[in-house]
């Protein structure tokens, strides 16, 4: 392969994981104020088999997949200060509807969208909390909680419920969990003094929802009056009542908010999780364990 190529995985068509394939395209180039990115490792996150599956739209394009990435720099674009090649960063390609995404090769990235990789795990562990943690950090700004307020985290196993517990209790948050049985010692052991089990209710209301499970009403009925509920995915929280104040995250690729989550980790504060790892020739094979039940953290891919 020429140096001008790389290999990257896309899908042309949408489905299920015999979508993704292995393409040799042209390899990115930073403009200014950017950087080229290296990449020795990108989670698979479950918005790529959404765009897999075609929920955003953009039929008839060749789309790249890939949000996260953990790697080196290794060009740098005009304009751009602070950063020398080599330098291991972490960082988040925005967007669900892109001709190339992480899960290639190499990849291109605002300066603005990066941070230094965190000192104390590798690049691969590293390279699930960009999307989820990012995600997680804002949530739980938006709740917008006095600490000792108490807040239930839906889907509190999963990866972003998982930093979703550590940052609320971080912040002085009385947060349950709500999660499978088996869960129970995991999310507590995240900061969780309390325990649902899935399907099941509180005890009694609660001044806030993080909902990562994305229960929706369900969710919102937990919620006291005149409380708060966070969702995480645009334009699917349910309706206000009760006086409830309903907001709804959306992420954005925050360099300077991923570097204080990277301090976070580095200072044993923020646990990362990884469930398996895939090359990234094998990219249909981990967009087929994407959907495994019982799947707990993050699936990387590794170039």
């Amino acid at each position: 392969m020429s140096e001008q190529t790389m290999l990257a995985a896309v899908v042309t068509g949408f489905g299920g994981p015999e979508q993704v394939a292995l393409a040799e395209v042209p390899a990115p180039r930073p403009e200014a104020g950017q950087l080229r990115v290296k990449v020795t490792a990108a989670g698979l996150n479950p918005v790529d088999g959404a765009v897999r599956a075609g929920v955003f739209g953009g039929a008839g394009q060749r789309l790249g997949l890939g949000w996260d990435v953990s790697g080196e720099i290794d060009e740098i674009g005009a304009g751009v200060s602070g950063w020398n090649t080599g330098d291991r960063v972490v960082g988040l390609h925005y967007g669900p509807v892109k001709p190339l995404g992480t899960h290639a090769q190499y990849v291109v990235l605002d300066a603005t969208a990066v941070a230094a990789a965190p000192a104390t795990v590798d690049a691969v562990t590293a390279a699930g909390l960009p999307l989820a943690g990012l995600t997680a950090a804002r949530a739980v700004d938006l709740l917008e909680l006095a600490p000792g307020s108490s807040v239930l985290i839906t889907g509190a196993a999963g990866v972003v419920g998982g930093f979703a517990v550590q940052l609320a209790a971080r912040a002085g948050l009385v947060v349950t969990a709500l999660a499978g049985a088996d869960d129970e010692e995991y999310v507590r052991s995240l900061g969780a003094t309390g325990f649902v089990r899935r399907g099941e209710a509180p005890a009694g209301p609660v001044d806030g929802v993080l909902d990562a499970a994305v229960l929706g009403e369900a969710a919102l009925g937990s919620v006291r009056d005149g409380g708060v509920y966070v969702g995480l995915i645009p334009n699917h929280a349910p309706a206000a009542e009760r006086g409830v104040r309903v907001v709804e995250q959306e992420v954005a690729a925050d360099g300077e908010h991923l570097a204080r989550l990277v301090a976070l980790v580095d200072a044993g504060a923020l646990t990362l999780r990884v469930a398996e790892t895939f090359p990234l020739g094998e990219a249909a094979k981990a967009h087929a364990h994407l959907g495994t039940p019982g799947v707990r953290g993050r699936i990387i891919l590794t170039a």
